[in-house]
């Protein structure tokens, strides 16, 4: 993989992970697009997911901190209740990462039909928010868990972890500004953990296409791209404007199935 193309991969994981499109699809097509082994460049997946995740923090970090600071206080506070929220909703990706691992992996190997197909049901997803009316509702337990079984499915390519996680906490008529909240907080510690397993697994030293150059190019689009996204991203959830990332879904999803 050369510089260019780790940039434009980056810039493709950094925009889309926060954008409601599917980060794992877009990357999967731009691969496909670029002519780049799927096989062959797991290291970089995994680096520029914590590129994301490293763009989440930092954009996020009063919040985090503010959780982490009334978890000190030992009292069934709201910190408390969001941190065991979080904890609930990763539940069912926990156990997909455990037992069904290498089955989620096989689904990355360059079906681009396979994305194109679940880009639609993204784009069906996020059309269905458009009907929904605002509520001001806050998550509680059940949303939570239910909020991550979306996040759970979001581990197929194509199906967008925001666009899942958002539009479900929606549907369930929770507030919007707490939907975003919750949905970018809560992918972080599942993604952390899966790259340091794939560091004990020694998945990032076994890659041959992939160069240091082109890992630390990928860190740097997706982090810088991810910090913009994640930004414009909260906006857009604000102003419920999620229909036309419905629309790019299903265009672009109905290319990936006639390119195929």
């Amino acid at each position: 993989m050369s510089w260019i193309e780790a940039l434009i991969l980056g810039l493709v994981q950094g925009l889309t992970e926060f954008l409601p499109v599917s980060s794992s699809g877009h990357l999967e097509l731009g691969k496909y697009l670029l002519g780049v082994n799927p096989e062959n460049s797991l290291a970089f997946t995994v680096v520029v997911h914590g590129a994301t995740v490293l763009s989440t923090i930092v954009v996020f970090r009063k919040d985090i901190w503010e959780v982490l600071a009334g978890l000190l206080d030992f009292s069934w506070n709201s910190s408390w209740k969001f941190a065991v929220s979080i904890l609930i909703s990763m539940i069912p990706v926990m156990i997909v990462g455990l037992f069904f691992a290498d089955y989620v992996e096989s689904f990355f190997s360059g079906n681009i039909r396979f994305v194109g197909m679940m880009l639609l049901v993204t784009a069906a997803l996020l059309a269905l928010t458009h009907f929904k009316k605002s509520h001001e509702r806050k998550i509680n337990f059940l949303d939570a868990f239910i909020i991550g079984l979306a996040q759970m499915v979001a581990v197929l390519p194509g199906i967008s972890r925001s666009g899942a996680t958002i539009s479900t906490g929606l549907l369930l008529g929770n507030k919007r500004e707490l939907v975003a909240r919750f949905s970018f907080l809560m992918v972080l510690i599942p993604i952390i953990g899966a790259n340091i397993l794939d560091v004990f697994k020694g998945e990032m030293g076994s890659e041959s296409g992939v160069g240091t150059l082109a890992l630390s190019v990928g860190f740097m689009a997706a982090f810088v791209a991810g910090l913009l996204a994640c930004k414009w991203m909260i906006n857009i959830v604000k102003r419920g404007k999620l229909i036309y990332f419905a629309a790019y879904c299903l265009v672009i999803g109905l290319v990936a199935i006639f390119i195929a």
